[in-house]
């Protein structure tokens, strides 16, 4: 069921899609693995690596109610077919940077239903993700920090979820610089 977002705006992107947080839930840790055991069928023995990363990986952390994934593919992987499958699973496709190809599920162009998730396909990496992920849930005073900092940037960019994250951004950088001196080298392909 491909959904077709071609005639939204952004205006109307943001205010169908808000800037949400929750309290953290045990559940968000089941539905990773049940997107995991999904993602391994679709992309077989094209997968290195497949990781649970942002807040809602955190145990006890406030997030955004969307289960990120990372999914590290071999630099052969035929995307191409994939996205097929995924769009035909529900899937959007998206394009960041940063990522090779990013599919999002729980948006509609009526607004959020079920689950989000984002997951972020990228060739092997050392990844940032991993190591503020790990670094906040080894350090609670730091994810405490980081809760407050969301709380007072949702008011700022409650419709506006690219300022939110660009907003976090020095906090991000400064956490994730620190864990990977704490875990030198933990996620080197």
């Amino acid at each position: 069921m491909k959904q077709d977002f071609s005639n939204v705006t952004g205006e109307q992107l943001a205010k169908l899609f808000p800037v949400l947080l929750e309290q953290h839930n045990p559940q968000w840790r089941e539905y990773f693995f049940e997107e995991k055991t999904y993602l391994q069928h679709i992309f077989g023995d094209k997968i290195i690596r497949i990781n649970h990363i942002g807040s809602s990986a955190v145990n006890g952390l406030l997030a955004k109610p969307t289960i990120d994934i990372l999914v590290e593919v071999k630099g052969d992987t035929d995307i191409e077919s994939i996205t097929e499958t995924m769009q035909e699973a529900g899937y959007v496709v998206n394009m960041p940077e940063n990522d090779v190809i990013m599919y999002l599920k729980g948006y509609t162009p009526e607004g959020f239903r079920g689950q989000a998730v984002h997951i972020h396909v990228r060739h092997s990496g050392d990844w940032g993700e991993l190591y503020f992920r790990d670094y906040l849930s080894a350090h609670p005073d730091a994810a405490a920090q980081y809760a407050r900092l969301k709380l007072l940037l949702k008011e700022q960019y409650s419709h506006d979820r690219d300022g939110y994250t660009r907003a976090k951004g020095a906090f991000v950088q400064k956490y994730t610089a620190l864990a990977r001196k704490e875990y030198d080298g933990r996620y080197r392909p």
